[in-house]
């Protein structure tokens, strides 16, 4: 009997027709297969993370104070990491067992290993597109907002006056131009499309750090600066936890970036994971840190626009926090997308995609047994089964939906950004329950779920992290109630 011929091999005389998968689909598989870098995977999930929430880190070292801001973000960042580790393991399970071969990894498919097809499921998919489209629409309103102010800083700038009732001053004008950039980037299919605007947005960042630090050791601490102290504890001190807690929140893009990234082992995933979140961690200190010095508890929830709007390094800063933030936009639609086409595949009928037929595996069934496809944390990260590298998705999204849930979402959203000035209330709650969801209690499950057979304490550590991410939703989801009925708190006072 002849061997079937291997993946990426061409046979020598033509195959028998029904035997082999045909040239097209071959050239299909090739085109999906997974080829981005550590660089580019970083830099998405790196990009992810960063936001324009490392603007407020000042302020919540201001509100707790220099010693319990650098324990806090560290920890914050701990139990981030963590969970991206707890995903990364998860996602090694998909397309594994017979009948699953070629799907890809996603918090739809882990959970439905997890908990079985049902609308726990659903539930899931559901908080992570709310999540992602409220992100994205608070990015859309951050860049209407600064365009605006920025317009005013370079004609101050330059020595000219904008007049009254200019088209510059326009939020909606500013709302529109961001269009023809934002748009066409949220059609993009895979993260690693974006890895060059990510690393654009992340200059970005590492420029504001250097003003940030620059200022400081050049002109000093200001002139009217607040008191600086070690800790403190007021009613503003809880309220700092949340900030640098969902400042790591970027578990949303994980598995595409699992999916997409070549070569993968588990060593790159933690490669990655880790030189992302601590990066991120040490960007969120220096903020924190240098920006508290320099303004003290009179530190606003926005550093940048505590610094001079007449200094020409100042006016390029807010200039990109808005490259940051629009730069950001389709990596919170991608993940919307991916979400609101699970949610409606059993609604919206369309043409159905079939697992791709997986080579012959000649293994034993003790082999196949869930407990050895955990393997070395060395060996390359590919199901033995159907791999989802050599073929897509089995839920991959045609390209008419694909295109219509696009434009549903960007439409939706620029429509929200424009009637609405602020979302800070919605994005308090939303944030509360579709961060923790996914950054926490999800991971957690999951891991212990599907590895509760394996010896070691790594089943339980999940499983504490998943009832921390309760925990925290609890507190948060109560701190935002009691902000609606009393208001913000008072500035606290230093003990």
């Amino acid at each position: 009997m002849t061997t079937p011929p291997s993946y990426g091999s061409t046979p020598s005389t033509p195959p028998p027709s029904g035997m082999t998968p045909t040239p097209r689909r071959r050239r299909r598989r090739h085109t999906h297969a997974p080829g981005a870098s550590v660089l580019s995977s970083f830099s998405n999930l790196a990009n992810t993370i960063i936001g324009s929430g490392a603007l407020a880190f000042p302020a919540a070292f201001a509100s707790m104070g220099m010693i319990p801001g650098i324990v806090s973000c560290l920890v914050s960042a701990t139990t981030a990491a963590f969970g991206l580790w707890l995903l990364s393991r998860c996602a090694t399970v998909v397309g594994v067992r017979p009948g699953d071969e070629g799907r890809k990894a996603s918090f739809n498919e882990v959970a439905r290993l997890a908990f079985g097809k049902g609308w726990v499921t659903r539930v899931f998919d559901l908080a992570i597109a709310i999540k992602c489209f409220g992100v994205s629409v608070s990015y859309l309103i951050i860049c209407k907002t600064l365009l605006p102010q920025v317009s005013v800083t370079f004609a101050h700038l330059f020595h000219t006056k904008i007049p009254d009732g200019s088209f510059l001053l326009s939020q909606t004008f500013w709302l529109l131009a961001t269009a023809p950039v934002v748009v066409p980037l949220s059609f993009m299919r895979t993260l690693d499309s974006l890895r060059f605007t990510s690393q654009i947005a992340l200059s970005s960042v590492a420029y504001m750090v250097i003003v940030v630090i620059g200022w400081y050791f050049i002109k000093g601490p200001d002139p009217n600066r607040g008191e600086v102290v070690l800790a403190r504890f007021g009613p503003n001190t809880l309220a700092a936890f949340p900030v640098q807690v969902f400042a790591f929140t970027c578990a949303q893009n994980l598995f595409p970036i699992y999916n997409e990234l070549k070569d993968r082992t588990q060593q790159k995933m933690n490669l990655v994971i880790g030189s992302s979140i601590y990066g991120a961690a040490a960007v969120y200190e220096v903020l924190g840190i240098v920006g508290y010095l320099t303004f003290g508890s009179k530190v606003s929830s926005n550093v940048i626009s505590m610094y001079p709007a007449e200094s020409f390094v100042v006016a390029i800063g807010r200039l990109g926090i808005v490259f940051l933030v629009g730069l950001s936009y389709p990596l919170q639609a991608l993940p919307c997308r991916s979400c609101i086409y699970l949610l409606t595949s059993g609604i919206i009928k369309g043409k159905k995609h079939k697992p791709v037929p997986a080579p012959v595996d000649y293994e034993s069934e003790e082999d196949s047994d869930e407990s050895s496809l955990l393997g070395n944390e060395n060996d390359m990260l590919v199901p033995k089964v159907g791999d989802a590298a050599h073929g897509p998705s089995a839920t991959e999204m045609p390209a008419k939906k694909f295109v219509g849930f696009t434009i549903g979402i960007v439409v939706a959203g620029y429509t929200i950004a424009w009637l609405v000035d602020e979302l800070d209330v919605v994005l308090g709650f939303v944030g509360s329950t579709g961060s923790t969801i996914i950054s926490f209690i999800l991971p957690g499950f999951f891991y212990f779920r599907l590895f509760r057979n394996e010896p070691g304490h790594t089943k339980w550590l999940a499983l504490a992290l998943g009832v921390y991410g309760v925990i925290v939703m609890t507190f948060c989801l109560t701190f935002n109630i009691l902000n609606l009925k009393t208001g913000p708190g008072k500035k606290d006072v230093p003990v």
